[in-house]
């Protein structure tokens, strides 16, 4: 059946007595001036300072929340919601609640997810610290944009809606701040459809310190891209590091590369040796956080992701494996000969014999860690295949 309720306006709160009122009061001339059918969730974290009275008191719904964390708090007020959309924002006055029908708007328009952009509607003087304003924020809503391909430009404005059937399908889990970062990069590779309104940051009417701590919490958001971006973690450095080892290694193995007075032998092509494998390690890591970020719902199936493993499987690996390593002791053994050749003794011309010695080495070890590879990936496909 379809909601009664139009609207849920969802606040954390955690030891917010100074604010509270005002935010609950705005956000309920809102409802009433607009017409607007909704409620008020207040997502207590633990308040001892009264902010648990003062919600009772203006007619808010109540969600108390043990776990802490802001991410948390917001979980358990908007799984509690009783409406079709929801439009969260902190409880400490920055945000106007009574402004919010630029939000309900594009919600009504068919948006799944609307982002205020602070950058856009204004931020008061002090509304911000420094390092947010200029370095922070800026730099981590770039990492998203660049990362994921998402044209928002303020990552982490605490002001947004969204439709409560679509944020049923982004299965959000962070408990801190990061669940600002994780809303906006679930609801991208679910395909949801998203937009941004200007929005004005006031400064927040509390004496006491905020929460938010600058470093931990956007070390948080950095740490959340990256390992929600394996390309950019593992992939894009790899297929650098691949394609420079095995080209000047190629080079570098039928003779030396000079440059004016620079001479690179075979001591570089120890190097863009170690340098290729590194860079198959890289791979190997890839594929291996690809899958176990979407076995355990952290990103969503793909179908070329399904395709990945009728292309890639245990027999082509091993194959491939072998043959390398096969070719590894057919060069260990040409590289033999010229050792015996002196009679075991000191080589006469030691770079003609590394320059087959060192790819010896390096086809023997790639060849047993595809080998190894294929067996672990073999088995994460034993998996993959139950589940389907």
């Amino acid at each position: 059946m379809e909601s009664k309720i139009e609207l849920s306006i969802v606040m954390p709160c955690l030891n917010e007595a100074e604010t509270l009122a005002t935010c609950i009061t705005k956000a309920q001339t809102f409802l009433t001036s607009n017409q607007v059918s909704g409620e008020i969730i207040i997502a207590d974290n633990g308040s001892t300072d009264g902010s648990i009275d003062i919600a009772k008191s203006h007619n808010a719904r109540l969600v108390h929340v043990k776990q802490k964390g802001y991410g948390s708090a917001l979980r358990a007020g908007i799984n509690a919601s009783n409406a079709t959309y929801t439009i969260m924002a902190d409880a400490d006055d920055s945000y106007d609640f009574s402004h919010l029908m630029p939000f309900l708007k594009e919600l009504r328009n068919g948006y799944d997810l609307v982002m205020g952009n602070r950058f856009k509607g204004g931020i008061e003087k002090n509304a911000m610290p420094f390092l947010h304003q200029y370095l922070g924020n800026p730099v981590l809503s770039f990492i998203g944009r660049l990362f994921f391909n998402i044209k928002i430009g303020d990552f982490h404005c605490g002001l947004r809606g969204f439709l409560n059937e679509a944020y049923a399908k982004l299965d959000l889990r962070t408990t801190g701040m990061e669940f600002a970062s994780e809303m906006i990069v679930k609801a991208k590779l679910n395909k949801l459809k998203i937009t941004e309104v200007p929005t004005k940051l006031s400064k927040d009417g509390r004496t006491r310190t905020p929460h938010l701590n600058t470093w931990s919490d956007g070390w948080r958001h950095l740490r959340f891209l990256i390992l929600y971006s394996p390309k950019w973690l593992f992939l894009y450095p790899s297929i650098i590091m691949l394609l420079f080892g095995i080209t000047t290694s190629v080079f570098l193995i039928f003779r030396p590369i000079a440059f004016n007075h620079i001479t690179f032998d075979i001591h570089t092509l120890l190097y863009t040796s170690s340098i290729t494998l590194i860079g198959f390690q890289f791979f190997i890591f890839y594929a291996l956080t690809k899958i176990f970020a979407v076995e355990n719902g952290l990103l969503p199936k793909s179908s070329r992701y399904t395709n990945l493993f009728k292309y890639l499987n245990l027999e082509k690996g091993l194959t491939l494996g072998l043959v390398l390593f096969v070719i590894g002791i057919v060069l260990s053994i040409k590289g033999l000969f010229f050792w015996e050749a002196v009679g075991f003794g000191t080589l006469t011309n030691p770079s003609d014999t590394l320059r087959i010695v060192i790819p010896a080495v390096f086809t023997i070890l790639l060849g047993i860690q595809i080998i190894l590879f294929s067996l672990f990936f073999s088995i994460l496909s034993l998996k993959s295949q139950t589940k389907s």
